[in-house]
């Protein structure tokens, strides 16, 4: 966990299916979701081929630099699932057959249906701690701070629901979004004022059909509201009625 109680977390998204357009990404959306409301902040997202050589790089990248790592797909029973293998290599770590995922896998298909293909899935790094999947019996793991998960969504979230348990957040990150009938450059220079001021606050505008949202993020709460306000007062001295409506998450 790092100073001032900030939590971090990246996600690999692994998968030609996804780089190709053949399959819609859902897991984003739904673990930043559920991070923040734990305080654990998702700052860095990847997206790799199934190349043993590009994951490798990938996790290496990102697993000393937060707290957290997430990756998806490539850990079922076909021969371009290559990520087992790849997770294991950048830890070096031994690739192993696990006596309890092998269980798992004969439990669920039976041991005459539990075939080479399928026991492929019990193969994980000597290191790592299994990941509950009770949607299709393959589990997951956890190698440090590297939690590897299925690529489909349903089995993906049953395996975060594992996961969560071991995971410590930190201070929850609160956002307030401004709504108003200006552009972005009426507000630009008031912004980029505001943000060396509160410097632990995160702010960005978005232009929308017919004016701007203007988000303000942080886990110093003080700030986030001093910020916010100064903001308020600047837009109704700029127009009276520039703000359409205010919201916090």
């Amino acid at each position: 966990m790092t100073k001032n109680n900030i939590v971090t977390a990246a996600f690999v998204m692994i998968g030609d299916e996804i780089l190709s357009g053949r399959t819609t990404d859902k897991n984003l959306n739904f673990l930043a979701a559920n991070l923040t409301e734990m305080g654990i902040n998702l700052k860095e997202v990847r997206v790799v081929p199934d190349i043993e050589e590009e994951i490798i790089l990938a996790v290496n990248a990102v697993k000393n630099k937060f707290d957290y790592v997430f990756t998806s797909g490539g850990i079922g029973p076909t021969h371009d699932d290559i990520t087992s293998l790849s997770i294991a290599k950048a830890f070096d770590d031994e690739l192993i057959q696990n006596e309890e995922a092998t269980e798992i896998l004969i439990g669920y298909y039976g041991k005459e249906n539990v075939n080479e293909a399928r026991l492929k899935m019990a193969f994980v790094p000597k290191m790592a701690k299994l990941l509950d999947n009770p949607v299709s019996s393959a589990p997951g793991f956890r190698i440090a701070n590297v939690f590897v998960m299925a690529g489909v969504p349903k089995i993906f979230q049953a395996m975060f629901e594992a996961a969560k348990k071991e995971l410590i957040g930190g201070k929850r990150i609160k956002s307030e979004e401004i709504k108003i009938s200006l552009t972005e450059s009426v507000v630009a220079k008031d912004l980029e004022n505001l943000q060396k001021k509160y410097s632990q606050v995160s702010m960005g505008s978005y232009p929308f059909e017919g004016g701007t949202s203007l988000v303000f993020r942080s886990n110093n709460y003080e700030d986030l509201e001093k910020s916010v306000q100064e903001m308020t007062e600047l837009l109704e001295s700029v127009k009276s009625d520039s703000i359409i409506n205010f919201r916090k998450n």
